[in-house]
């Protein structure tokens, strides 16, 4: 069966197609940096909030039972907002990234799953966004009094098998979540799109991804 987007996206040009996919990536990219962007973004959204890993859950409820729940609280917090802080940093590598895609990847891309823009885009962009997310990151979770011994309490597990590396640190952590949370709301939008090319009011999105 073809995916959304097939049947116009034949009679789509070159030029089109590779327009289709930069409109359709920066549109998702706007309305996810202006969901994710600001207070509450993250904090207050289940589908992206930031949590305390899971092997950390028995130390936050023994810290509840010691009387030190404010502490733990305001490290949830503290790595949510960090999140919010450094989501707009994406925009402009989003935009660039999109046009430098090749023909040949618009197409494939046109023609792929609900998702195929934003898993592209996040094959590209991912690790170099998280090198951007860091610095944000690190300045907003550093003068948590529990940040430090999260790290303390993750590496040991680290040592034992029971967190991933890459979740040894907050920092990393929260840099890594952070970006889950940005692909996901774009990919939400990218669905949008798909689902409904005619009510973006764009002529180009509706060629490309109408059907």
């Amino acid at each position: 069966m073809a995916a959304p987007g097939w049947a116009l996206a034949a009679s789509a040009t070159d030029a089109e197609a590779a327009s289709g996919i930069r409109a359709a990536l920066e549109r998702g990219a706007a309305a996810a940096v202006a969901q994710l962007g600001k207070n509450d973004g993250f904090l207050g959204n289940p589908a992206v909030r930031i949590n305390l890993p899971k092997h950390l859950n028995d130390a936050a409820r023994l810290l509840r039972a010691m009387g030190q729940g404010r502490q733990v609280d305001e490290l949830i917090t503290a790595m949510n907002r960090a999140a919010e802080a450094a989501v707009p940093q994406a925009k402009a590598l989003f935009v660039s990234t999109a046009r430098d895609i090749s023909v040949q990847d618009a197409w494939k891309v046109v023609r792929g799953g609900p998702t195929s823009v934003t898993d592209y885009f996040a094959e590209k962009t991912r690790s170099p966004l998280s090198q951007k997310f860091l610095p944000v990151v690190t300045k907003a979770t550093e003068k948590v009094q529990l940040a430090d011994r999260y790290n303390a309490v993750a590496g040991k597990a680290v040592g034992l098998g029971l967190v991933k590396g890459e979740d040894a640190n907050i920092q990393q952590y929260v840099t890594a979540r952070a970006l889950d949370g940005l692909f996901l709301m774009v990919g939400e939008e990218e669905k949008k799109i798909r689902a409904d090319p005619i009510g973006t009011g764009s002529a180009i999105l509706r060629k490309v991804f109408g059907g």
